[in-house]
C-alpha cells in the first residue's frame, strides 16, 4: 500500500506538471459543452426559400407568407421565372423552390385542386429531405384554412371532428440539446479516460523511466493501479464539471440518481483506462499512441449513437454497437438524465460493462512485461 502511495503521488505530479493536461480538463468540458450542442443539432430551421409566383393572387400571397411566419423558411429569393431561382440554388443562396403556376386561385377556386411544384437541393438528402416536409406540412395546413373558409358555418358545424392530444414523455418540448448534452458528457468522460491514458505508458518509454520501473520491486498490478487511478479521478472530475455546465448552460438536470451515474461512470471508466492502457503497452512512441486512439475513437463516436439513434443504422453496424462500451455509457446517461431510470433498468448494462472492464484491464496486466 505504501508503493502503491508514493507511485500515485508520482503520477499525480507529472500530470499537474503538464499544463497542457490541466488546460484540457478544465476547458474541454466547457468548450464542447458549449459548442458541439449548438452545431451538432438536427432542428432545421432559416431553411432559405426562393418563390416563383406566376399568379401574384391572393391566395398566392396567403401561401407564401405562410411559409415565411412559419419560423421555418426565410424568403431569400422571389423569381419570375424557374430558371432564375435554380440558379439560386445553384450558387448556394436557396435551399427549396416553391413555384406556384399560373392560375392557382382559380383553378382552386372551380375545380377544387391544383399543382405546387416543389424543387430542393438535395446535396444534403437530410436537408432536403426536411425542407420538403415542413413544405408539404405548410401546404395541408393552407389547403385545411381554404376548406374551412369555403364550407358554410352551417355544415361546418355537422362534419366529424377527430381531435389529437399527444403527449411528449421524457422530453417534452422536444429540444434536441436535452438529447445531445447526456451524449456529450459520455464523450467528454470517454476522451480524458481513454486518450491520456493511451499515452501514459508510452510516455515512460520515450523518456526512459520505464526501465528504471520494470528492475525495481514494484509489483504488476501496483504499477497498473498506479496509471489507471489518477485518469479515473479525472475523469470523474471532468463528468462533475459538464454536469454543472449543464445545469448552468441549459437548464438541464438528471432525473435519474447521482450515485447511479457514478457508479456506472466509474466501472465505465475503469474498462475505458484498462483499454488505454493496452494500446499503450503495443505503441512504441506517442505519435502510435495517438493514431491508435484517434481510430478507435472515431470508431467509438460514429457507432455510439451520439448524433443518431443506433437503431437507425444498418444490421451489420448495430451489431458492432454492442461491442462498443462508448454506445452503453451514451445510453446509460440518456436514460439517467431524461427518464430518470433506476440501477434495475440498467442491469443489463451494468453487466457488459462489468465484462468489458474485466476482459481489458486483464487483457493489459497480462500482456505487461516487467522486462528491459
Amino acid at each position: 500500500m505504501r508503493t502503491l502511495k508514493f507511485l500515485l503521488r508520482k503520477e499525480f505530479l507529472q500530470i499537474f506538471r503538464n499544463k497542457l493536461i490541466l488546460r484540457m480538463i478544465f476547458a474541454l468540458p466547457v468548450i464542447q459543452l458549449i459548442l458541439l450542442p449548438y452545431a451538432a443539432t438536427y432542428e432545421m430551421k432559416n431553411i432559405t426559400l426562393s418563390v416563383v409566383d406566376h399568379d401574384h393572387s391572393e391566395y398566392s400571397r396567403k401561401l407564401i407568407n405562410k411559409f415565411t411566419s412559419s419560423g421555418y423558411f426565410i424568403l431569400t429569393d422571389y423569381s419570375a421565372t424557374y430558371n432564375q431561382a435554380l440558379d439560386q440554388v445553384e450558387n448556394d443562396k436557396a435551399d427549396l423552390i416553391v413555384e406556384i403556376p399560373k392560375g392557382f386561385e382559380p383553378d382552386l377556386s372551380r375545380q377544387n385542386e391544383t399543382i405546387i411544384f416543389l424543387a430542393a437541393n438535395a446535396i444534403s438528402g437530410q436537408t432536403a429531405g426536411l425542407a420538403v416536409a415542413y413544405a408539404n406540412t405548410i401546404i395541408k395546413d393552407f389547403n385545411n384554412d381554404v376548406r374551412t373558409e369555403w364550407i358554410p358555418q352551417s355544415q361546418l358545424n355537422t362534419i366529424p371532428v377527430i381531435e389529437i392530444t399527444n403527449s411528449n414523455w421524457f422530453n417534452p418540448l422536444m429540444n434536441y440539446k436535452d438529447f445531445i448534452v447526456p451524449g456529450v458528457l459520455a464523450l467528454l468522460v470517454t476522451l480524458v479516460g481513454f486518450i491520456l491514458s493511451s499515452l501514459n505508458i508510452v510516455k515512460e518509454k520515450e523518456i526512459g523511466t520505464i526501465e528504471q520501473i520494470n528492475v525495481s520491486p514494484i509489483k504488476k498490478y501496483q504499477f497498473i493501479l498506479s496509471k489507471l487511478i489518477p485518469f479515473w479521478i479525472l475523469g470523474l472530475v471532468v463528468m462533475t464539471i459538464g454536469f454543472v455546465i449543464s445545469f448552468i448552460v441549459y437548464g438541464i438536470y438528471p432525473e435519474g440518481s447521482f450515485w447511479v451515474i457514478y457508479l456506472f461512470a466509474g466501472i465505465y471508466l475503469i474498462a475505458l483506462l484498462g483499454f488505454g492502457l493496452l494500446t499503450s503497452i503495443y505503441a512504441d512512441t506517442q505519435q502510435q499512441a495517438m493514431f491508435i486512439a484517434y481510430f478507435f475513437m472515431l470508431v467509438f463516436i460514429l457507432l455510439g449513437g451520439l448524433f443518431s439513434p443506433t437503431e437507425n443504422m444498418p444490421d451489420w453496424a448495430r451489431y458492432l454497437t454492442y461491442i462498443n462500451p462508448v454506445s452503453y455509457l451514451i445510453e446509460v446517461m440518456r436514460m439517467l438524465v431524461l427518464k430518470g431510470s433506476s440501477f434495475w433498468d440498467l442491469r443489463f448494462h451494468f453487466l457488459v460493462i462489468i465484462g468489458f472492464t474485466i476482459v481489458f484491464n486483464g487483457l493489459a496486466i497480462f500482456n505487461y512485461k516487467k522486462t528491459v
